[in-house]
């Protein structure tokens, strides 16, 4: 598998995000939430994911975006984990809620943390479901 976030991979669609804040779910890993909603959308990958960092915590837009592309490369990196044992289509918002600017290691374990949370959460569903 190729380790690439490419234009298909990315949530653009501000129908599909008002839809996510509207019906999805939640799961928190200090310093990040993940929003998740199952549906299907017009991407050949499994999750389509978005970045957000507020502007409350970080004022100036050269560190919002530093954080964003911190949390890009992570989950770029990660996302394998997600392919390989999700079989239906999901849309994610990853936000960062921490106060200050973080370190890419800690940001790679965390990220890797919440995935792994994610998944666990979605095998238990569908164990409830059988």
């Amino acid at each position: 598998m190729k380790h690439t976030l490419g234009k298909q991979e990315r949530l653009k669609s501000r129908k599909m995000i008002g839809k996510l804040f509207e019906e999805g779910a939640s799961i928190k890993k200090f310093p990040f939430r993940l929003v998740y909603l199952k549906t299907t959308h017009t991407s050949k990958f499994p999750v389509q994911a978005s970045f957000s960092v507020p502007k409350r915590n970080f004022k100036k837009a050269v560190d919002r975006n530093r954080v964003k592309r911190l949390l890009r490369e992570a989950y770029r990196l990660e996302k394998d984990m997600l392919y390989n044992d999700l079989e239906s289509s999901y849309i994610f918002m990853i936000t960062f809620i921490g106060k200050k600017e973080p370190i890419f290691s800690d940001v790679q374990e965390k990220i890797r943390e919440l995935l792994t949370l994610f998944i666990q959460k979605q095998i238990q569903k569908e164990d409830a479901q059988s």
